[in-house]
């Protein structure tokens, strides 16, 4: 609900008589209690990494990744942002970058992300109560993006790291990247994954054609493979520590647990290297973003998963129907529920601090 209204009075408004009005900032109540909203799902993008790519393969995949093209489209960070989650009621927004660089050489690897890892620190330090920053990190070199991690966390103040689901084409639960894992796991931190364009799931030629089915199908589904292999695998067996969420309601995975398990019974080699039932990594390790956008659907993810592993998400700024009062409206959860997705939980893992 609305609770005060702020006004700017200008020099030459004074003159004149004139106020000009900002907009209000939503504040979120829950059983008549104001809680403190979280979203874990806000994108940027840095310009001064289109420098950096100029004349370099990345060009043409960092055009709409900091290549500078971004103002448009609400990317880079500024006043807009800070408008647009104070109408949303938004009280802290968890911000991270889409990497486009997992082809990239060491060298130019290292220095993509030094930039905006530093730019993204430094925007959340102006704005130190409103945004929080995950530590963007060259998975291609796993020892790399595990030393880009601690130093995005000690030295940059960021709260955790932001990933895709794949690096050209390899699986994220291969030994390779047990060097990131082991390092994100011993920080207690949590690895934010966001999908990225990949062979098989964004890029499949069926894709192709109306309803942007790369992204609508190609996105969830890439998460679902994310997940899966962490599982089957067993990466998350092997780092019990580790607190993973994944974008888009975590894809497909949550609403079909029960092949999964079921896989497990037809041969049970399936599920060889798990320690535990499939469906219970959903329970402790993995969170989802709260992106389901049914109400039907949030209920299925609350019986699947619980509440407390949900927390809500926009995808800012892209223009999805997401809001609060998709939470709030929900009859079926507690006020305990509620508060738990809008940012009880977040508050805990990205230790925020209290209300």
């Amino acid at each position: 609900m609305l609770t005060r209204r702020a006004f700017v009075k200008t020099g030459a408004g004074a003159a004149a008589g004139f106020f000009i009005q900002t907009p209000p900032r939503r504040e979120v109540s829950v059983g008549r209690r104001r809680i403190k909203v979280v979203d874990v799902h806000g994108h940027l993008s840095v310009p001064e990494v289109g420098d950096i790519i100029k004349g370099t393969k990345l060009a043409p995949a960092g055009g709409g990744r900091g290549g500078g093209g971004d103002q448009e489209g609400g990317l880079v960070l500024g006043a807009e942002r800070l408008k647009a989650i104070d109408e949303q009621g938004i009280d802290v927004q968890v911000l991270s970058v889409n990497a486009f660089w997992y082809s990239a050489e060491r060298e130019l690897a290292c220095r993509i992300v030094a930039v905006e890892n530093e730019k993204l620190s430094a925007w959340c330090a102006a704005h130190p109560d409103r945004f929080v920053g995950l530590a963007t990190v060259s998975l291609q070199f796993p020892d790399l993006a595990a030393e880009q991690l601690e130093h995005g966390i000690k030295r940059l103040g960021l709260r955790g790291a932001a990933i895709g689901g794949s690096v050209e084409g390899e699986e994220l639960s291969s030994p390779k990247f047990d060097p990131f894992w082991a390092k994100a796991q011993e920080l207690g931190v949590l690895v934010f994954m966001h999908p990225r364009n990949a062979p098989g799931t964004t890029q499949n030629q069926r894709l192709r054609g109306r309803g942007g089915l790369g992204n609508t199908i190609g996105n969830p589904l890439e998460t679902t493979v994310f997940l899966s292999h962490l599982i089957f695998d067993g990466t998350l067996d092997k780092f019990p520590g580790l607190r993973v969420c994944a974008a888009h309601a975590g894809g497909y995975l949550p609403s079909y647990l029960g092949r999964s398990e079921a896989a497990c019974t037809r041969d049970p080699q399936n599920c060889a290297v798990m320690k535990r039932k499939f469906g219970e990594y959903f329970r402790d390790q993995i969170l989802v973003d709260s992106m389901v956008f049914r109400e039907e659907g949030l209920r299925h993810l609350v019986a699947e998963m619980g509440a407390r592993q949900i927390v809500y998400g926009t995808d800012m700024p892209f223009p999805w129907p997401v809001g609060v009062d998709f939470i709030l409206r929900a009859s079926f959860l507690s006020d305990a529920d509620k508060e738990a997705i809008l940012g009880g939980t977040l508050v805990k893992l990205l230790r925020l601090g209290s209300t």
